[in-house]
């Protein structure tokens, strides 16, 4: 490879971050779960959504991470500045609880799909997975996290491999692709909820606009004051890494559900309950090697996803009571932070003890995301909207009517979910 071609790669790759990130982690193993149920239950009939989701999540996240660039903020201590602390905090207790749960489900999908390939009991790995990535967010600063989750995005390709291996038929695909077939019934209607939950969470909405300030942070600019205000330069740069990180997600949610839908449905199974399960009965039907694939994909990611929910759940916290933060901060600067990830990582390794089915609740609580998401977002448009809180550079038009529809279109999936 040439010098000039070098060159261009790594200025491209280091424009690539916060928005990457974020993206990936939004398929983590839960998330692979919920869209291998989506496949195992509905075949290929839901693939359109991939190409509804990308542009709403797209547009949700970029208008988080202004929030952060612009306020030198996180999204948290932005919506303090508009709604009660009591409000701020329910939400922020609401966040704890879904992501503990997700990581519970994350660290047990890592851990099955990790046994398939080793035999290792999956208590073992449970508590080997969570130690290691509690470790490491603990001892590591933000460039060195930021750097491994960055590469550990490559994982994910793993599952648009998958998919070719299956040798599917395009043409019946790009039926399913662009012409949407309705949900019908309850059970439909509910998957999509989880979809949007899983793809639209809340989670993501907090990481994004802390991870800004994070950025700023490890660029030397510690101080609120100097945070403040973004080029148009830098929210160029930032839209064009969340636009990556944002299609990047969805296309490896497409493929989860092509190749689920092409092996797993087709051949009858239909009552699949975790990303483990998946990849277990993918080995059959779609070869060794395609198994493999899906098992490493669910741990690579697993370590990618894990730290945001933990974190997320920390930042919430920090900045609705205005403790000192950041993965960036040495774990005495900022006591309370990490007693807050820390107890979420531990919850979520105890869930697997105390024999709680994660995956489970991970359903309901994708579902109750969807629900949870669209209130949130209500807030992240006023915010945003807001000249004097955006340091006078607010979100365009444009992209507060998109945020505004996503939220519409995440009311009436949960209300419909309900009347049906």
């Amino acid at each position: 490879m040439s010098a000039r071609k070098k060159n261009w790669f790594r200025r491209f790759f280091s424009i690539l971050g916060p928005g990457l990130i974020t993206g990936a982690a939004d398929d983590d193993p839960s998330g692979i779960a919920t869209y291998s149920i989506t496949g195992a239950k509905l075949g290929t009939g839901m693939l359109w959504t991939a190409l509804l989701t990308w542009p709403l999540m797209a547009a949700v996240q970029m208008m988080c991470a202004r929030i952060g660039m612009v306020t030198g903020m996180g999204l948290t201590h932005s919506l303090r500045k508009k709604f009660p602390l009591p409000i701020i905090f329910i939400c922020s207790l609401a966040l704890f609880l879904a992501n503990t749960i997700n990581i519970g489900a994350d660290l047990l999908g890592m851990a099955e799909a990790a046994k398939l390939l080793t035999g290792i009991k999956e208590g073992f790995l449970v508590l080997f997975f969570g130690l290691v990535i509690l470790v490491v967010s603990i001892r590591c600063d933000f460039k060195q996290i930021a750097a491994i989750l960055k590469w550990l995005c490559l994982t994910l390709f793993a599952y648009v491999i998958v998919a070719f291996i299956i040798h599917p038929d395009w043409s019946s695909i790009a039926r399913d692709t662009f012409i949407p077939s309705l949900p019908q019934g309850r059970a439909a209607i509910e998957t999509l909820v989880a979809i949007l939950g899983t793809t639209i969470s809340p989670y993501l909405f907090v990481w994004q606009a802390s991870s800004e300030v994070e950025e700023e942070k490890a660029a030397g600019l510690n101080l609120p004051e100097s945070r403040k205000g973004a080029t148009q330069v830098e929210i160029n740069t930032r839209a064009l890494d969340v636009g990556i990180g944002t299609f990047f997600s969805n296309l490896v949610m497409y493929f989860i559900i092509l190749s689920t839908g092409l092996t797993l449905h087709r051949h009858g199974i239909t009552n699949i309950e975790t990303a483990g399960q998946a990849a277990e009965a993918l080995r059959p039907l779609a070869g060794k090697f395609a198994a493999v694939l899906y098992s490493l994909g669910i741990i690579g990611v697993g370590f990618l996803a894990i730290p945001t929910l933990a974190g997320s759940a920390a930042y919430a916290f920090a900045e609705t009571f205005g403790w000192s933060q950041g993965l960036a901060a040495k774990p005495k600067n900022a006591q309370r932070f990490y007693f807050v990830f820390g107890l979420s990582m531990v919850a979520g390794m105890t869930l697997y003890f105390l024999k709680v089915n994660p995956m489970k609740a991970l359903y309901w609580s994708a579902i109750f995301n969807g629900i949870l998401a669209p209130f949130l977002l209500v807030g992240v448009v006023i915010v945003a909207s807001d000249a004097a809180i955006m340091n006078h550079q607010p979100s365009s038009w444009a992209a507060r009517i998109w945020v505004a529809a996503t939220a519409v279109l995440m009311f009436a999936a949960g209300i419909g979910m309900f009347l049906f």
